[in-house]
């Protein structure tokens, strides 16, 4: 979703191909080529394949963006919004952990350990976020970025498993995120169509 959501806030047209989750599609020989550990995302540009979300967004920033997603090496803020970019990794991790728990692990072999331990490592990240938000609406002074776009998918995907009650600022923040037009377009359950 996440590089989903950043093709449709660059406005570039894309064809999208939606994997099953299903090991024999994303362990085929054609896939594994492109991705191989036959994970999503991948993207493929021309001769260009990426598979990491973070190498993702960046490639897509410094090739098609005008200057409002990416933050130019010369910029005053591409230090903080490379951080930004990789800090979703941070949440996505722990978020993924949880999800894996719920959807993969059968109830009597989830661990509560597992559970316990990454939800309080995803409320540590949530807590850092919102003590940052206390005072901007987006994670950059000069406005919505790419890197909103990592962050605000590492919450939306974390927020199903450690609540926003005690992170109101976080919550203010993601609110206005989900109600971009891009982000409703790239959620799951709508029907992917290429962006014009």
């Amino acid at each position: 979703m996440r590089s989903l959501w950043l093709l449709n806030e660059l406005g570039i047209e894309f064809d999208c191909v939606e994997m099953p989750f299903d090991l024999t599609y994303l362990r085929a020989p054609d896939y594994l080529a492109v991705h191989p550990l036959g994970r999503v995302p991948a993207l493929r540009d021309g001769d260009v394949t990426l598979f990491e979300s973070g190498a993702i967004c960046q490639y897509l920033c410094e090739r098609y963006d005008n200057g409002v997603l990416g933050r130019a090496r010369e910029h005053a803020e591409r230090n903080a919004w490379l951080q930004w970019v990789h800090f979703a990794e941070t949440l996505a991790v722990h978020g993924a952990a949880l999800l894996q728990q719920q959807v993969f692990i059968k109830p009597e072999e989830r661990s509560d350990v597992i559970q316990k331990l990454e939800s309080k490592r995803l409320t540590k990240g949530f807590e850092v976020l919102d003590a940052h938000l206390a005072n901007s609406e987006f994670l950059l002074a000069d406005g919505f970025s790419a890197a909103d776009i990592g962050v605000g998918y590492s919450v939306y995907l974390g927020n199903g498993f450690v609540t926003l009650d005690a992170h109101p600022n976080l919550a203010n923040y993601m609110l206005g995120l989900t109600q971009r037009p891009a982000f409703k377009s790239s959620e799951p359950g709508v029907e992917w169509q290429v962006s014009q």
